[in-house]
Formats: C-alpha cells, sequence, structure tokens
C-alpha cells in the first residue's frame, strides 16, 4: 500500500491510499476555493447532558448533484473536483462543510442553562472507489483491504489530535437515508465528546463485569453464535448475526472473534478475513427486496481517553427498509420518546438473508 498526502487549494488534507507503489499524485488542485468555515458551535443540552452540534454553514453543502457534476469522482478537463487526480483507489479528504473542524472561530453565551463551546474536532470523507456507479459490496477484497487501511490510518491520526474523544467510522447509503452524494463514500467523524450511544454502552459493559466478570460484547456474541438462530453468515474470524433486540427492520451485526478495542488493534489476518464476509452480508441486504438497500454501517470503536478496557471494536449495519415498498419512519415512540417499536422479528430477518442467493 502507498500513502500519498497533498492539499487543496483552499488547504485542507488530501490522502490517496494506493495499491500500487508507482502511483503519481502529482496533480495539484488549482480551484478558486472559498475559506474555511470556522468550527460550528457545541451547545449543551441540560435535559438530556449531551452537546449538540450547530453547523449553519453546512445548509448551503452540495445536494444530490447529477453524476456528471459528482465532487467525488476523479478530476477531468473543464471539472475540477475535490480529488485533482484523474483516477485514484481510495481517497480521504477533509469535509468542505464539517460538522467539527479546528478553524478558529467567534462564540457567544446564549443563556439560559446552555454552556456554548467550540466545536473542535475534524470530519473527513473517504472515497471507496473512483467508479461513481459502483458500491462497497461490489469492491474486490483487496479494495476492502485498503478502505480498511485507510479507516485505520485516519483513526490513528485523528485519535492523536488535540481535543478529539473519539473517532466514528461509518457509511451512508441511499437516497432514503438521506444522502446529499451519491458516489460509493463514507465518513470519519473526531469528535470531542464521548458520542451518548457510546456511553450508553459501556455504563451496560461496566455493570455487565461488575456482575459476572465478563465482557459484555464478547458475552453477547458468544450467546448469539452458540444460539445460531439469527446467525447470518461468519468466516474463521468474523461473525455477522442480527440482534435479539433489533431496533431497525434489517440490522445486522460484524464482530471479529477476538476482542480489540479498535480498528488498529485487528491482526492482518482478521483485516483481510472482514472484507469477504461484509460484501457477502451486504449481497445479502441488496437481494432480500430485489432493491438497493439503504443503509446507515458504523463503527463503533473504543474512545481516545476512556473505557478502552471495556470496548470491543464492531460494526453495527442497519436499515429503514421493512419492505420492498415500506420504510421504517422514526415517529412518535423512537422520535419522541427513544422507544423503538420494531415491524420484523429478528428471527425472521435473520432467515430471509440467509436464504438469498448472493452468487
Amino acid at each position: 500500500m502507498k500513502r500519498t498526502i497533498t492539499h487543496l487549494a483552499d488547504g485542507r488534507e488530501l490522502f490517496y491510499f494506493d495499491l500500487r507503489d508507482d502511483e503519481d499524485r502529482s496533480a495539484a488542485d488549482e480551484r478558486d476555493l472559498p475559506p474555511r468555515p470556522p468550527a460550528s458551535e457545541l451547545r449543551y443540552d441540560p435535559l438530556t447532558e449531551e452537546w449538540i452540534a450547530v453547523a449553519g454553514h453546512r445548509q448551503s453543502r452540495t445536494f444530490l448533484p447529477p453524476a456528471s457534476e459528482c465532487p467525488l469522482c476523479p478530476s477531468t478537463p473543464g471539472h475540477p473536483t475535490e480529488i485533482p487526480a484523474s483516477s485514484y483507489d481510495v481517497a480521504v479528504f477533509e469535509n468542505r462543510f464539517p460538522s467539527f473542524s479546528a478553524q478558529p472561530g467567534e462564540y457567544e453565551q446564549v443563556g439560559g442553562l446552555s454552556e456554548v463551546r467550540p466545536g473542535v474536532g475534524r470530519c473527513e470523507v473517504v472515497c471507496f472507489t473512483s467508479d461513481h456507479d459502483s458500491s462497497f459490496s461490489a469492491l474486490s477484497p483487496e479494495q476492502v483491504e485498503l478502505v480498511m487501511e485507510a479507516w485505520i490510518d485516519r483513526t490513528a491520526e485523528l485519535s492523536a489530535m488535540p481535543g478529539v474523544e473519539q473517532v466514528f467510522c461509518f457509511e451512508n447509503r441511499g437516497p432514503e437515508i438521506g444522502i446529499t452524494l451519491a458516489h460509493p463514500h463514507g465518513q470519519i467523524y473526531a469528535y470531542p465528546y464521548v458520542t451518548p450511544r457510546t456511553k450508553l454502552t459501556l455504563g451496560a459493559a461496566e455493570r455487565h463485569r461488575e456482575r459476572t466478570g465478563g465482557n459484555l460484547f464478547a458475552d453477547v456474541l458468544a450467546a448469539e453464535r452458540e444460539a445460531k438462530i439469527r446467525v447470518v453468515a461468519s468466516n474463521e474470524h468474523w461473525t455477522a448475526f442480527v440482534p435479539a433486540a433489533a431496533r431497525w427492520p434489517v440490522e445486522v451485526h460484524l464482530y471479529p472473534h477476538r476482542r480489540v478495542p479498535d480498528l488498529l488493534a485487528l491482526e492482518p489476518s482478521e483485516r483481510a478475513a472482514f472484507g469477504p464476509l461484509y460484501t457477502e452480508v451486504l449481497r445479502r441486504l441488496d437481494g432480500l427486496f430485489g432493491v438497493p438497500m439503504p443503509y446507515i454501517a458504523a463503527w463503533h470503536q473504543a474512545p481516545v481517553n476512556v473505557g478502552r478496557d471495556l470496548s470491543y471494536a464492531h460494526l453495527e449495519l442497519f436499515s429503514i427498509r421493512r419492505a420492498p415498498d415500506k420504510l421504517k419512519y422514526l415517529a412518535g415512540s423512537e422520535s419522541a420518546m427513544g422507544a423503538f417499536v420494531n415491524d420484523v422479528l429478528p428471527e425472521h430477518t435473520a432467515h430471509l438473508l440467509r436464504s438469498v442467493i448472493t452468487d
């Protein structure tokens, strides 16, 4: 693998990850770009004890352009994009419209019980392939490994940045999910706090350890592998299963068999084994209803400074599609109360996914 770092016209960093060592990445970004926006505001919600990012500049971000104007495709004569090269394997760059950044700004207190502070952190875009019409499920095992190397590289570097408390790699896929760009890509958020979901699960893991002496995530995996009924697919190093208490109509979790706090701790054999299983699961999702499955793929990694002995790196994959022509909307119970009601039996979802022919 070859890693090359360069800069875009407004000073943002761009990283190329290539399978070949002889790729030329000297093409420069010659666009005339506006100044980078300041970091967002973080406002504290005393009712939930959570930080809310307010990033008004994101209202002007690019929204579902035609393929001929895609900013994630390689640059061509007359159409410069975020990636100056004429082709690439994997490219990662700082988001032009970030939720968090290190750019200085001015912030005023808003009164009441809410505290305001800068949304210091970083947001990056990960382009999985230069092929606009492809998808993660169509990537070769070598390309998936390269994407994973990019995730690992960026997790390590972002975790070392001042003020960063958690690094989150994820992919949003499909207009139903709310994507703004159709090109196969994901994102990485470097948060200046530990996210609410992670706090919740680590709290549960700590209480589980106090009661049993075991690791909660490892015990969940072991129980699912023993029950078998919700296992969708597995190999020597990974198991994919529908959780017994799935919130979403289609939800699959992928765990390595060995507990690691983050992607950096995976052995080469574990990294190599991830791609074939994950792309199989994605093809099963696409084959479930005969239409491309909208989904969110979320890597859960240990925070930078806390809970690392409790964490268990894993991927959670879920979709809002509950039937070929029906979506799961987060209405009153889910949105207002955070109380999920799943319309589909998890065991039935697992059975349907196992029944999909992927070859």
